[in-house]
């Protein structure tokens, strides 16, 4: 799970570096994202070696959601209206849920 939760962060890493980069206009913004997102896939490589790849990619790509969408919110002053607001607790639920109840492999 440690794997996974590293893969995460990086994930944010890359993906909030890929906005700096402007399209990829910015070259060392792009470069970050780049090695980011790398190390991202590396590191959920490792944690399906003990995970479900569909829990495993599940938590991934919805906590980076959830994550990227508070730092839209916070750092970019990107708006979010009630159906995205509801489409993320939806998503937070679902992790929830998937890791307190789900029978699947979660490391």
């Amino acid at each position: 799970m440690i794997y996974l939760l590293f893969a995460i962060a990086t994930e944010v890493v890359g993906t909030t570096f890929l906005t700096i980069s402007q399209g990829f206009r910015k070259p060392l913004p792009s470069i970050a994202a780049v090695v980011a997102w790398a190390i991202s896939l590396f590191l959920l490589s490792r944690a399906l070696q003990t995970m479900s790849v569909g829990a495993a990619y599940a938590i991934w790509a919805g906590v980076g959601t959830v994550l990227l969408t508070l730092i839209g919110l916070a750092v970019f002053k990107q708006r979010l209206d009630l159906p995205a607001a509801l489409g993320m607790s939806l998503i937070v639920a679902g992790v929830i849920v998937l890791r307190l109840f789900s029978q699947v492999r979660l490391g």
